[in-house]
């Protein structure tokens, strides 16, 4: 499917995806609420592990976000056969990967903890949780490439549905498992990863039962040729493993920027919980954009548009600043309301208040800076991103460990690296986009 450049084209890729993208980020905020009434040490504990599981996630997202760029190319091209082979042969490479992270966790995750972090209670409840949260990535990389074959087509409505079924089911089973209600009993934060791993159980077979229902399976020709391919499959990792790279590096520098906290204490670390919450659950307009910003260059270089591309990047861009300059006005108008849905403590909530207002303003560079990478990532050439990221990361860890671990500021000093992140991303990615040395990237 070739895509039209207009601000109605934009919104129709970008507009499901930010609807799929609310249930999730719902789920989390719930999550956090819940375990915000079991108390600080279990936010304090989900904080950790949950940085940890997002960190062995980034292994799928690179992967199928490679993916989505190369079927978005296929669909420029028209050759959706094309597609299905990529799809069909993603699979083997989502198993295969989800397999080499469980044992990653099994053997390294513990000692990393062990090394890392000065509370033994936080350790014993990270790795208890880990042990089994794990478990849930076979299922949501498969998921994750079933939503990559959706923005990628521009499918994008079918986000809805899987999210839907997929975080109801979250929702349910944390309440029902954290408290122990209805009968199941009270398993505390463990109940959480269990939660966690039977909704995306559920959303993988909705997703992939959404591909046979519309019969995707044939006009895409999914699984016409189901076996492991090595040719296509080096293809998609030339692709895939710088973006999967600059993703470890990006969700790794978080989680070490987490342990800077918890070496502040537990209560900065409960209080970086919500903040990573808050985050998270306001930045989706900025990450759907992303998505589609990245998918419709991705498509216009598929027809030999090269030349559009920038005007995308720009009108997806302001877009993506009017919504960051509304969600900043909102939190900065309503930080105590906002706070008050994830912990009854009032003196938490009033410590929390000086780094909600440094997270919402950082969400105003983010939403540029987010487009223009995407921008990047959708030319194909996923080793400038590579370059780019770990140049950005570089800097945000000696910001952190210079300000975190020798100065011991503050936390809101702490959150003020995501304007260093950001500025330096958004520096290296205009100058590459300037200098044009994408535009007869194949892919």
């Amino acid at each position: 499917m070739q895509v039209s450049l207009s601000y109605r084209q934009i919104v129709k890729i970008a507009a499901p995806i930010s609807l799929a993208l609310v249930v999730p980020q719902v789920n989390h905020m719930t999550n956090t609420a819940f375990l915000g009434r079991l108390g600080d040490f279990e936010l304090a504990a989900n904080a950790i592990a949950g940085i940890y599981y997002l960190v062995m996630y980034m292994v799928a997202y690179g992967l199928n976000n490679g993916i989505q760029i190369m079927i978005a190319r296929r669909a420029g091209e028209n050759n959706y056969e094309g597609i299905g082979k990529v799809f069909s042969n993603g699979i083997f490479l989502c198993v295969a990967f989800s397999m080499l992270a469980i044992a990653t966790t099994y053997i390294f995750a513990p000692a990393i903890f062990k090394a890392s972090l000065h509370d033994a209670h936080i350790f014993d409840a990270a790795v208890s949780f880990i042990k089994i949260r794990i478990w849930g990535l076979p299922f949501l990389m498969l998921l994750g490439l079933a939503n990559a074959f959706y923005i990628g087509s521009s499918h994008t409505k079918i986000l809805i549905v899987t999210s839907l079924f997929q975080e109801l089911f979250n929702i349910f089973f944390d309440y029902t498992l954290i408290f122990g209600k209805l009968g199941f009993s009270p398993l505390g934060l463990n109940g959480a990863a269990v939660a966690s791993i039977i909704a995306e159980g559920i959303g993988c077979a909705v997703a992939f039962g959404m591909l046979f229902i519309l019969k995707f399976y044939k006009r895409y020709y999914l699984f016409k040729s189901l076996r492991f391919r090595w040719n296509i499959a080096k293809h998609t990792l030339i692709v895939s493993a710088p973006l999967i790279v600059q993703y470890l590096f990006s969700i790794g520098s978080w989680m070490v920027f987490f342990i800077f906290i918890e070496h502040l204490g537990q209560r900065p670390l409960a209080i970086s919980n919500m903040m990573r919450s808050i985050f998270g659950f306001f930045g989706i307009f900025t990450w759907a954009l992303g998505a589609t910003c990245n998918t419709m260059v991705s498509n216009l270089i598929g027809q030999g548009r090269q030349d559009d591309v920038f005007k995308a990047i720009r009108m997806i861009g302001a877009l993506s600043l009017g919504c960051a300059v509304f969600v900043c006005t909102l939190l900065n108008i309503f930080p105590y309301t906002l706070l008050h849905i994830y912990t009854p403590d009032n003196s938490l909530i009033t410590e929390a208040i000086p780094t909600i207002r440094v997270v919402s303003l950082s969400t105003v560079l983010t939403a540029i800076a987010a487009i223009v990478f995407n921008g990047v990532t959708g030319t194909g050439n996923t080793k400038v991103n590579l370059v780019i990221e770990f140049s950005a990361v570089i800097c945000y860890l000696i910001y952190c460990e210079i300000v975190i671990e020798q100065w011991r500021k503050p936390l809101h000093w702490a959150w003020g690296s995501e304007f260093l992140y950001w500025l330096v991303v958004i520096s290296l990615c205009l100058l590459y986009l300037r200098s044009g040395r994408w535009k007869n990237k194949q892919i």
